[in-house]
């Protein structure tokens, strides 16, 4: 038969021992060093003030009255240090950082959670309330598959409620994608997390709709005018507009206002010119009244012309005319078309 206990190497009162109350006291120190079991510290030499009672793990390399004994328990009690090495399944709350500590391949290690639980509101590196049950901060998260597929669901109880993705700088809201409010997926983006614009939007059927691309169709208003060679007109009418166009300041020839890009991008231009006479005449869509874009020529009839250019937010598109010529303008007769792709 062993002296001592086989798991906490408690030592057994023996028969015929004398002074068995040391032995006994012994086991007595031994069960309150290790029940309840409270680390304060990891260190490798003992503190400069101690309390009765307190327990540190020793880091290697020990020294001063730690010394070699690594990886070891210290207890400090009647004065002295007592040192025992923890077995495999100990388990210490680690007043350090407030954690269950489980000892396992000769380290202690954070206490797995269970197989199967259930938790009402859990934080991950950061605090967790009632609205945002599950916070995460960390540099980035990972979902990734088991063995095949992997979604993500979003469900919502109603189709006037929503289930989406809200992107924030700042914690103000700047994009927003999913089901808003309805059944139709859309994208959209806010300057100031109040006023929102819908950049793209898929109804239930698949239609995509984008409301607020740059997107317009100019003319002048319709009427018939012999333009001299060398005027310049401009335009009196958005007949369609999105995201942003505009008609500026009028001409100095008295034709309109010149059509004022809103964003810069590429552009896909379309100009249609309707001459009634039959003397040649040329139309020219410029850009500040420098750079001509396209060119649409011809006497009598109806002629088109289509380009595609880079264009800047505020340049500003004008015609310019040569050639003296009667012309038919309004839509579907001399006008412009500009589309963002």
């Amino acid at each position: 038969m062993s002296d001592i206990t086989s798991n906490l190497a408690l030592p057994y009162l023996l028969p015929s021992q004398a002074q068995k109350h040391v032995t006994h006291n012994e086991a007595l120190q031994r069960l309150d060093a290790i029940v309840q079991l409270a680390i304060a510290g990891s260190l490798h030499e003992p503190p400069a003030e101690v309390a009765e009672g307190e327990c540190y793990w020793v880091l290697a390399p020990a020294s001063g009255a730690f010394s070699g004994k690594d990886e070891r328990l210290a207890f400090r009690q009647d004065d002295a240090w007592i040192f025992i090495a923890p077995r495999a399944g100990w388990r210490a709350t680690d007043l350090s950082d407030g954690r269950l500590k489980l000892f396992a391949e000769g380290a202690w290690q954070d206490a797995p959670l269970p197989a199967e639980t259930e938790f009402s509101i859990l934080g991950v590196s950061t605090a967790a309330d009632t609205t945002n049950r599950l916070s995460v901060a960390a540099p980035a998260s990972l979902f990734n598959h088991v063995g095949g597929d992997h979604r993500m669901k979003i469900n919502k109880a109603a189709s006037g409620d929503t289930a989406s993705l809200l992107f924030q700088s700042g914690w103000q809201g700047k994009a927003e994608m999913g089901l808003a409010g309805d059944d139709g997926f859309s994208v959209k983006v806010s300057d100031d997390g109040a006023d929102w614009k819908t950049a793209l939007a898929v109804s239930p059927d698949g239609i995509v709709r984008m409301n607020h691309r740059p997107v317009a169709r100019a003319a002048r208003s319709a009427a018939t005018l012999t333009i001299a060679d060398g005027t310049v007109t401009g335009f009196h009418d958005l007949f369609l507009s999105a995201g942003g166009f505009a008609l500026g300041m009028p001409l100095s020839s008295g034709h309109g206002s010149g059509l004022v890009l809103p964003a810069s991008g590429l552009y896909l231009i379309a100009l249609a010119v309707t001459v009634l006479s039959e003397t040649s005449h040329a139309v020219a869509l410029r850009r500040n009244d420098a750079e001509t874009l396209i060119v649409a020529t011809g006497a009598a009839g109806s002629r088109a012309a289509v380009a595609i250019a880079n264009l800047a937010a505020g340049d500003v598109l004008t015609l310019h005319h040569a050639g003296t010529a009667q012309l038919q303008f309004g839509p579907a007769a001399t006008e412009v078309s500009v589309f963002m792709l």
